[in-house]
């Protein structure tokens, strides 16, 4: 009963982490509202893009505001000092449709959204602008390998610590099986993904600066160094948590943050 109990807490933290990741990283659309013309506006706007086309940006608007409404897209690439561009957006029914011009793999554009009526107009995220990369297309079937790897090993990371907290259960065993899917799903099929979306296999320490193969690297290296610690024996249980510990702090860390960038 005890066992069945410990891997439902590491069921329910690793799905919260997987959802927090998911909701805190940059690639997930930038939510918010604004006023404007009296009218509340939601919007959606998209940060992750596939190379193969432009990328359409929606905004819905208000019914009694339909026909009232100019709305503009301002771009230009990310990090570069080449000038502002500006598209007109299309009216459809109730809604605004304009398209970002398509980029290379790992390229970024910045953008912000401008809705005009008469003498008014707002900016949907004010000064700041919201950033958009592009990149290649993954097979489905490769993402979603790499996906539930990886989920996988966040599980029984988490599980095997918990293990390591109850002194009548042996770890070694979830240990072992954790070390092997971080391998298989971060350094196997997560440089087949990295390879297909932005051209290269391993962009992370020591080759570049994308955090989420760095944090695939220390998370591997802390299990390597867990099953070090008991190379005849169980692995010690401090070690076991500890690189249980590193492995949730690490998924804490938004996902594709500091990602592969293409240098303008």
């Amino acid at each position: 009963m005890r066992k069945v109990l410990l891997w439902l807490l590491a069921i329910i933290i690793t799905l919260g982490s997987a959802v927090y990741q998911r909701m805190t990283g940059p690639t997930y659309p930038f939510r918010g509202k604004t006023v404007f013309l009296g009218q509340e506006i939601k919007y959606k706007l998209p940060r992750s893009a596939e190379a193969t086309g432009n990328c359409q940006v929606v905004v819905n608007l208000p019914a009694n505001l339909s026909g009232q409404v100019q709305g503009f897209l301002q771009f230009k690439r990310h990090k570069s000092d080449t000038p502002w561009n500006i598209l007109a957006m299309k009216q459809e029914d109730n809604r605004l449709v304009g398209f970002l011009p398509k980029q290379p793999p790992a390229g970024k554009l910045e953008y912000l959204v401008h809705l005009v009526s008469g003498s008014q107009e707002i900016s949907l995220t004010g000064e700041k602008p919201v950033i958009i990369r592009f990149k290649g297309r993954v097979a489905p079937g490769i993402l979603i390998a790499h996906v539930i790897v990886m989920f996988l090993a966040m599980l029984l990371a988490v599980r095997s610590g918990l293990a390591a907290l109850n002194k009548k259960e042996d770890p070694t065993r979830l240990t072992k099986w954790t070390a092997v899917l971080f391998f298989i799903g971060g350094f196997i099929l997560g440089a087949i993904v990295q390879k297909m979306a932005f051209g290269v296999f391993w962009s992370g320490f020591p080759l570049g600066t994308d955090l989420t193969d760095t944090k695939t690297l220390v998370a591997m290296l802390a299990w390597i160094a867990a099953l070090a610690s008991g190379r005849r024996t169980q692995p010690k249980r401090g070690w076991v948590l500890a690189a249980s510990i590193i492995t949730l702090l690490i998924y804490l860390i938004p996902h594709s943050l500091f990602g592969s960038e293409l240098k303008w």
